[in-house]
């Protein structure tokens, strides 16, 4: 049989009442009782029943994570940080895969899970701002990634066209201007590609560069062979380029890959920049230069405002707090020392 608050009373002296406070945190314990109580906690090991604090509160202690691809290892990842940053608060994460699915999207979004989930946090693809004034579930929103949305709800995104003005930066530092961005997608202005566009575009004119359209190529998806077959697309047609900003990690890797395999050197030949940071750039033949955002704040910010959110704390409509990002340098745009000689 499990400790209760009443084995906890008993051990440190005290009401259940004050137990309680303690458990909960409640702040008007004064700091010699909430040590005596937490004593008998840790001698008794003492765990608070998660499920009914919860349910007294009329909340099931579980929050959503909608994200588009489990494949993605920056969706995997962003869903570890997430799960952590729900635990301190004593929630667990249903994680949801939408496939980049419109109509699973709208799914998720008009509360299809509304009888288990407290709230939701969501990666969209094809939602539109129409499909977010149009929902009517109750249960809190929180939403991540890079469309701009103008909808009553928290958003919690990078600034990706400076993100990718500070990557193309880089790239012209160390000489390169023939710069081609894969993983550009068609009609939709607002997705992540065209912000990360945008900035490829910004950055080459405030350098005195024309933006050479021909070195755009777009992709069908973001993945390794999207942006293997974006590479071989452009070597085929003759338009080599000198250095490469991809979208994500994964069209990088897959670029790489069609550089090595026709014979060219990165980054002597042709120097490549990615986006997310994801673990295989770490540890790649050759290691990638990518954007690095801050996964843990991006995971933070949205559990954190959407438990202030359920706990009805009084916040201003809507908040679009900006997590940080970094580049980080690697050996695809600065060779490997090479080794000294033999002692």
């Amino acid at each position: 049989m499990g400790v209760s608050l009443k084995d906890v009373a008993q051990r440190a002296g005290v009401s259940i009442k004050t137990v309680s406070n303690v458990v909960n945190n409640y702040q008007h314990v004064t700091p010699k009782m909430r040590a005596k109580v937490q004593q008998a906690i840790d001698e008794l090991g003492y765990r608070p029943n998660l499920t009914a604090r919860h349910l007294r509160k009329g909340r099931t202690g579980i929050i959503a994570l909608a994200v588009p691809e489990f494949g993605n290892p920056y969706f995997a990842e962003l869903a570890g940080e997430v799960v952590d940053a729900a635990a301190r608060h004593d929630y667990t994460v249903l994680v949801d895969h939408t496939a980049g699915q419109r109509e699973k999207e709208l799914l998720v979004c008009q509360g299809f899970r509304s009888h288990v989930i407290d709230g939701l946090i969501l990666s969209p693809i094809h939602l539109e701002t129409e499909d977010l004034m149009a929902r009517t579930e109750t249960a809190p929103l929180v939403l991540l990634g890079e469309r701009e949305y103008e909808a009553p709800y928290d958003h919690i995104a990078i600034d990706n066209v400076a993100a990718a003005r500070e990557a193309v930066a880089h790239l012209i530092a160390l000489g390169h201007r023939r710069i081609a961005f894969l993983g550009s997608r068609t009609g939709r202005e607002r997705q992540p590609a065209h912000l990360r566009l945008r900035g490829w575009r910004e950055e080459l004119t405030a350098s005195g560069i024309e933006p050479d359209e021909s070195l755009v190529v777009v992709t069908d998806g973001y993945g390794r062979e999207d942006g293997a077959a974006a590479m071989a697309s452009l070597l085929d047609r003759g338009e080599r380029p000198d250095a490469v900003f991809a979208y994500n990690d994964m069209i990088a890797t897959g670029a790489m890959r069609t550089i090595t395999e026709r014979g060219l050197t990165i980054p002597d030949d042709i120097a490549v920049v990615g986006f997310d940071d994801i673990e295989e750039s770490r540890y790649g033949a050759t290691t990638l230069t990518t954007i690095a955002p801050d996964k843990a704040a991006i995971a933070r910010l949205a559990v954190d405002s959407l438990v202030e959110r359920l706990a009805g704390t009084p916040v201003a409509e809507p908040r679009r707090p900006r997590p940080g990002y970094r580049l980080v340098v690697r050996e695809s745009t600065t060779p490997r020392e090479a080794p000294g000689p033999p002692r």
